[in-house]
């Protein structure tokens, strides 16, 4: 995989702001949800625990995609003396 130093902080700041959109779903009732967020359904009690759980799986990867581009150059897979 081709190493793309450009693209680490957009990857943390989608991270993040997926992190964020998890905990919102997390906290707030479908009713309280902004109404440009998918599950917004007036007057209902009902928490979203699942969209919230797909916000932060979509989180988790930014950050590991993050992590697989910071890391420094692969090594060889030739193993040595060979």
């Amino acid at each position: 995989m081709q190493k793309r130093p450009q693209l680490i902080l957009p990857a943390i700041a989608l991270g993040i702001l997926f992190l964020a959109i998890a905990i919102v779903y997390w906290v707030d009732s479908a009713s309280s949800l902004p109404s440009f967020f998918p599950g917004h359904e007036s007057g209902s009690s009902h928490h979203h625990v699942k969209h919230g759980i797909a916000a932060a799986v979509v989180a988790l990867g930014c950050f590991v995609f993050a992590w697989f581009q910071s890391g420094g150059p692969t090594a060889s897979r030739e193993r040595p003396g060979t």
